[in-house]
């Protein structure tokens, strides 16, 4: 049985308040997958390890500074930009999406949970001109397409992270960038996160 709190309060340095904080989307996110589906079933009943832990991974490897500017490109209903913006209350997340009623959840889950420093973005990436410190991306598009609509976003020092599963190597030549990927697994051992992986990439 994945359990969700022991695993915020043993893998991550987070206050009693985050944690519940975090554990009170789940609730949210049913709430108005009722209305506009933006998870299936499956992954609702999966919801903290396949969604919430997922997105709060990238967290185990790398700590944004106050005042970091992030975008969440793809981000659908929200991930993994209001996790991360969550446990990250001094960094301000645009959540940006081709599709509106998918970021109207993310809207509303954000409302819901009193985020100030989380915006969306109703755009296609490509017509964005705003430009980030953090790039972020969950399995949007493969890395070298992905890296294509999103490089302009990019600050002259600014970072991709981006979660993904299975092998990508050949997709990592494919991008003229540093890159470094951290395996989920070595921290958080279940069958879900075997293959699953955070990668940074870098100018």
């Amino acid at each position: 049985m994945f359990n969700c709190e022991e695993i915020l309060q043993t893998q991550f340095d987070f206050s009693k308040e985050t944690i519940e904080k975090l554990l009170a989307t789940k609730e949210l996110y049913e709430d108005w997958n009722a209305k506009i589906n933006v998870i299936s079933r499956k992954d609702m009943d999966n919801f903290y390890e396949h969604h919430l832990i997922h997105s709060l991974s990238i967290a185990l490897f790398s700590k944004f500074e106050a005042g970091t500017s992030l975008i969440d490109v793809g981000t659908g209903g929200g991930f993994p930009g209001i996790p991360l913006a969550i446990i990250y209350p001094d960094c301000n997340f645009v959540l940006n999406d081709s599709i509106g009623k998918k970021l109207k959840v993310a809207q509303g889950v954000a409302d819901a949970l009193g985020l100030k420093n989380v915006k969306t973005q109703h755009a296609r990436s490509e017509d964005i001109k705003q430009k980030f410190d953090i790039v972020l991306g969950r399995a949007v598009k493969n890395i070298p397409e992905f890296y294509g609509f999103t490089k302009h976003l990019l600050n002259k020092d600014g970072q991709y992270w981006y979660l993904k599963g299975g092998d990508f190597q050949d997709e990592l030549v494919q991008v003229p960038l540093h890159s470094k990927e951290y395996s989920i697994y070595s921290k958080i051992k279940t069958e879900f996160y075997e293959t699953k992986k955070v990668v940074n990439m870098w100018p």
